[in-house]
């Protein structure tokens, strides 16, 4: 299959391919992710996805068309939503500073495809330099979060495996090209007073995450394959909807995830 930016995230690309949000989503429920794969679930679009996706969009210079194609951000006036409105603010603050663009001034959206580790994967590049692949992500805020994963606090790179994700980008990118680049994070956020930063990922981290996928892809695969079965997580939408009743819960397990039972148990 031949990747354009009209397919780029078609069913049928997905299933052909792996990408960093498929893979993601596997590790977040195996249920909900086999079951948007098979065309049995879609995820809601929450304001602040769609919040990140204007300023995506606002750099890949079809900010034209995001809006004629999501008439939700308008108010019946016609005028945009608070919620775009401070999208806008974001993007005059990133304008404001010579280096973020500068990281942002590359080519954009460049679609890369490699085989990794018994697979075939996708990547779409948001700002490629001759000498680095930058990567835009519009953030609530630049704050370290609790890492349920690892029970300790963790900064938003790791905690969000944006540091996992950038190291697939590179190792795409170099199969692909036979060019290894350093990566870069161009952060902004939706705070009252916007922040930005430019965030460079060590080349130690990024060979900790590629050590992290190869452990971790082969059951993905397998769940993708049908080979084995997923596993419930027990707790997102996907598995509250189709949630079925067996018997009662002792108090203790009220609330928990199905791992966290099984844990418990």
């Amino acid at each position: 299959m031949n990747l354009t930016n009209e397919n780029y995230f078609s069913p049928k690309a997905d299933r052909e391919y792996m990408s960093v949000s498929q893979y993601k989503s596997f590790n977040e429920c195996e249920a909900c992710a086999l079951a948007e794969l098979n065309g049995g679930y879609k995820k809601p679009m929450t304001t602040a996805l769609l919040v990140g996706s204007y300023v995506d969009s606002y750099y890949e210079g079809t900010l034209d068309l995001f809006k004629a194609q999501h008439p939700e951000i308008f108010k019946k006036n016609g005028e945009l939503k608070a919620d775009y409105i401070r999208a806008d603010e974001i993007i005059k603050r990133t304008e404001r500073d010579e280096t973020f663009q500068k990281y942002m001034s590359g080519e954009k959206q460049k679609i890369f495809t490699a085989e990794l580790f018994g697979c075939m994967w996708k990547i779409k590049i948001d700002s490629l330099l001759p000498d680095k692949i930058v990567d835009l992500k519009c953030m609530s805020n630049l704050n370290w979060g609790y890492d349920s994963r690892l029970n300790r606090w963790n900064n938003f790179v790791s905690l969000w495996k944006y540091d996992l994700q950038l190291a697939v980008y590179q190792e795409i990118y170099f199969r692909a090209t036979g060019n290894r680049l350093p990566v870069y994070i161009a952060a902004c956020t939706k705070e009252e007073v916007p922040n930005i930063e430019i965030i460079d990922i060590p080349q130690w981290r990024l060979n900790e995450c590629m050590e992290e996928l190869e452990r971790t892809l082969p059951h993905i695969l397998d769940i993708k394959n049908g080979k084995v079965p997923p596993q419930r997580c027990g707790v997102c939408n996907y598995c509250k909807s189709t949630k079925v009743l067996k018997e009662p819960v002792s108090f203790e397990l009220a609330g928990l995830s199905d791992k966290e039972r099984k844990e418990w148990e």
